[in-house]
């Protein structure tokens, strides 16, 4: 079994996007695959269908209901904030410690295949804050699995993007690829983008979603990301 994490440089890029994709994909192909948003702010539980969970259980072919979200995503908060404050809102509270047992014991059901891959997708970007003294990268440091970041096209992703590898880097996380999914608004060609994210990244394969028309189930019309990854078994 694989497990990978899958973070961003900040939030609305394009993540749960990537992570639909990616399962919907290896799925498509015989490769047997589950995803993950553990956590997740600006629910809307009146909204299973289009909420990022539901998309998620979509992509894995289940059809979104409360039990489903609940196996899923069991730290969700209603405002779309960091969930540092929508927990705060909510006088609830993000156990770090319990966040990182849920992952794992996701990671090691004895019932799961030997070529199983599981998506973990992260909340925001990478240096949101989940508690008063724990970010996504602690998570993303803990867990210790392979990570995939999901970066923009939009003005600025150049920056954001090297400032949040630079980040990972000093936390001894090294990530497997980046992939640019398309803005809704380029300064410059998608490819432009990536070729200079590619120059002072170069150990880094970087790939490129191009923006698809919005449509239910969008997510299924993205290229073939699986090269990505390492498949067990393959």
């Amino acid at each position: 079994m694989s497990t990978y994490f899958i973070t961003a440089t900040g939030t609305g890029v394009g993540k749960t996007f990537v992570t639909a994709a990616l399962c919907y994909q290896l799925r498509s192909h015989g490769n047997p695959a589950r995803t993950l948003k553990p956590v997740i702010s600006g629910y809307n539980e009146k909204d299973l269908e289009n909420s990022d969970s539901g998309i998620l259980l979509n992509s894995m072919g289940i059809q979104p209901c409360h039990e489903e979200v609940q196996k899923i995503s069991p730290w969700r908060f209603s405002a779309a904030i960091s969930p540092d404050m929508a927990a705060q809102r909510e006088n609830r509270h993000i156990d770090f410690e319990e966040l990182l047992q849920f992952c794992r014991n996701i990671s090691a059901q004895k019932n799961s295949s030997q070529k199983h891959v599981i998506f973990i997708e992260g909340v925001g970007g990478a240096m949101v804050p989940l508690d008063e003294e724990h970010t996504v990268m602690d998570w993303m440091a803990t867990l210790d699995v392979p990570t995939l970041v999901v970066a923009g096209s939009y003005l600025g992703t150049i920056s954001h993007t090297l400032t949040t590898v630079e980040a990972m880097s000093r936390n001894s996380i090294r990530p497997v690829a980046i992939i640019i999914s398309e803005s809704q608004e380029n300064p410059v060609p998608l490819e432009l983008t990536s070729e200079t994210i590619s120059r002072f990244l170069p150990e880094i394969p970087v790939a490129t979603v191009p923006r698809i028309a919005t449509s239910k189930h969008a997510w299924k019309k993205a290229p073939d990301l699986r090269g990505l990854i390492k498949i067990p078994g393959d």
